[in-house]
């Protein structure tokens, strides 16, 4: 069998719902929308990528428009960052910006420190850091 690797992950806002999106994904999390492929512009969404100190691509999420929508509360996508400061840091500009943050986890997965924020369309969205030491 061959390896597998993970392209990207989707989540899904209401149509209409990209601007707020842009504000939670990048200027929350600092990832970069990047143009979609002309074939699939017209049906709205968007994607966006992280990217390492060297410019590799590292993460990459599409949200796309869903119709009805409603958010997923349960199922996410996971973003590792740094360190737990690198956390810190994120979870207080997502809650400036105006959005739920949730630090009641912090410490339940072992290895790691994390915390949870919510989209602007209710997503849940995991940020996790390597633990200290």
């Amino acid at each position: 069998m061959s390896a597998i690797g993970l392209h990207h992950v989707q989540v899904a806002c209401p149509r209409g719902g990209e601007d707020a999106v842009r504000r939670f994904y990048a200027e929350g999390l600092g990832l970069v929308e990047v143009d979609k492929p002309e074939p699939l512009r017209g049906r709205g969404g968007l994607w966006l990528r992280g990217h390492d100190a060297d410019g590799a691509v590292i993460a990459e999420l599409h949200v796309g428009v869903e119709e009805p929508f409603a958010p997923a509360r349960k199922a996410h996508p996971a973003f590792v960052l740094a360190s737990p400061s690198d956390l810190d840091e994120t979870g207080r500009r997502l809650a400036g910006l105006g959005f739920e943050v949730d630090h009641r986890e912090r410490y339940t997965f072992p290895g790691y420190e994390r915390l949870h924020a919510f989209d602007p369309h209710g997503n849940r969205v995991e940020l996790l850091a390597p633990a200290d030491g």
